[in-house]
């Protein structure tokens, strides 16, 4: 699409996501946010508009770099674990409009490997 930036085309491929995907409290939605320097992760319940659990490279509890796959992996886990601590099991997978691949990837591999179903 000529004339769009990068931004704007990540929105509109997340805006058909969303179309698709939403959160209950039953199955929480995992969104997924992704900048050159760190990643981010939430557990939100869109009924009720709550973020359950959060985690994110920037948090003094994951010490390795947010910009790499190893980063990204530590970030799944540290949620991982907060979600088991709130009781969630069963989610839905956001991944915010980015490509499902790299650190995106790694960290739903991650969720995965700590017992997350989606």
């Amino acid at each position: 699409m000529a004339g769009r930036s990068t931004r704007e085309l990540r929105i509109r491929r997340h805006s058909r996501v969303r179309f698709k995907v939403a959160g209950t409290a039953a199955r929480p939605r995992v969104a997924v946010s992704r900048s050159n320097k760190n990643i981010t992760a939430q557990i939100i319940d869109d009924l009720a508009g709550n973020t359950l659990v959060a985690a994110s490279s920037v948090e003094a509890a994951v010490t390795v770099s947010g910009s790499n796959i190893a980063g990204a992996e530590a970030v799944g886990k540290l949620l991982a674990e907060r979600a088991k601590q709130a009781g969630i099991t069963q989610v839905v997978f956001d991944r915010g409009g980015f490509a499902y691949h790299g650190r995106v990837a790694a960290l739903a591999a991650a969720l995965r490997a700590e017992g997350l179903e989606f």
